[in-house]
């Protein structure tokens, strides 16, 4: 039980802050309520009393061993010890011979919701005395407000770290679109050199994001519309890679953003592109994909990519255990492309 009180105790993380008059207040209030020259507010741990507020009182923590209030915790109501020096529990405890010299202590315990008593909201004087009911009721009252004050602050704490999270979520998503943004502009300079040399080659790492695939194909377009590849055949290219990058991200990588996928081009005047795309997935088996169009498998939806390629590529060939599709298509042409209407 004292260990769950600990941690309890622990996720407020208010033991040595700073003093704070939300609770300066309601010890001073419990003060003047009770009629003592001292009050506390205090949390017990392993070894010691701290104080978050003190009325009265120069000493900003003291041991658990001499604590009043490690005593207070223990019991479901007030703790009150009318005169100090005929109870055998305190007659010798240094506080009581020493300064502060307390005779009296009322204790109220800080429970949370869960049922642990994290310290006191407490009253002392140097002369022996007892609380009326009013002052009972009022101490007692103010014990909730001070257990208030203490959710109320752990709520406002995980609620900035929450959104400190969101916020650097946020940057950091705005960072990545940045580079996708920088990378594709960088990409389509590179497309524009396209009728000052015979072959273009490149490559590119994308993070495993679907949103980032546009920026490999909006490329690749680019390319072979410069090289003036017909509209049908830049079309099949495209959906061919858009399928290849897909699938690396989905089944290689497991949409896990923080994966990376590889896409190289190369394209000449020759007429001829080819595409290897690679993921850093398990790989698997091409051959052991079931063929989508068999009747069987009509309302499967694996091997409906694989098939999709094959019929927009001349040539696809899987390598590294599946990990790397490679793709080829050559340029029709311009003879042999259908004349429109």
């Amino acid at each position: 039980m004292e260990t769950l009180r600990l941690s309890a105790l622990r996720q407020y993380r208010i033991l040595d802050t700073q003093p704070e008059r939300r609770f300066d207040d309601l010890a001073l209030l419990a003060s003047y309520v009770c009629g003592t020259p001292m009050a506390l507010i205090t949390l017990v741990d392993e070894h010691r009393q701290w104080f978050k507020s003190r009325v009265g009182v120069s000493a900003a923590e003291t041991s658990r061993a001499v604590s009043f209030c490690a005593h207070a915790i223990e019991q479901p109501d007030l703790f009150i010890v009318p005169d100090t020096l005929q109870d055998e529990r305190f007659r010798d405890n240094p506080q009581v011979t020493g300064d502060p010299h307390i005779r009296f202590y009322a204790g109220a315990p800080l429970v949370t919701a869960e049922g642990y008593a994290l310290g006191t909201l407490c009253v002392l004087d140097s002369r022996s005395r007892t609380l009326t009911a009013d002052q009972r009721a009022a101490l007692d009252a103010l014990r909730h407000q001070v257990e208030s004050q203490l959710e109320l602050r752990r709520n406002l704490m995980e609620l900035d770290e929450a959104l400190a999270a969101r916020d650097r979520a946020d940057a950091e998503q705005a960072a990545t679109m940045g580079d996708l943004r920088a990378a594709l502009e960088n990409l389509r300079r590179l497309s524009a050199l396209m009728p000052f040399c015979s072959t273009c080659q490149f490559a590119m790492t994308i993070p495993a994001d679907p949103a980032a695939i546009p920026i490999v194909t909006d490329g690749v377009v680019e390319v072979l519309e410069e090289k003036q590849w017909p509209k049908e055949d830049v079309m099949a290219v495209q959906l061919a890679l858009q399928e290849a990058m897909a699938n690396a991200i989905h089944h290689g990588c497991r949409d896990d953003a923080g994966k990376h996928v590889q896409c190289s081009v190369s394209c000449d005047d020759r007429g001829e592109v080819i595409i290897v795309v690679r993921d850093p997935g398990a790989g698997f088996d091409p051959d052991a994909v079931a063929d989508p169009l068999e009747t069987a498998n009509l309302l499967k939806p694996s091997g409906r990519g694989i098939f999709l390629i094959n019929e927009l590529m001349d040539h696809v060939q899987f390598a590294d255990g599946g990990r790397e599709v490679r793709m080829r298509k050559q340029k029709r042409p311009s003879d042999l492309i259908p004349a429109k209407g």
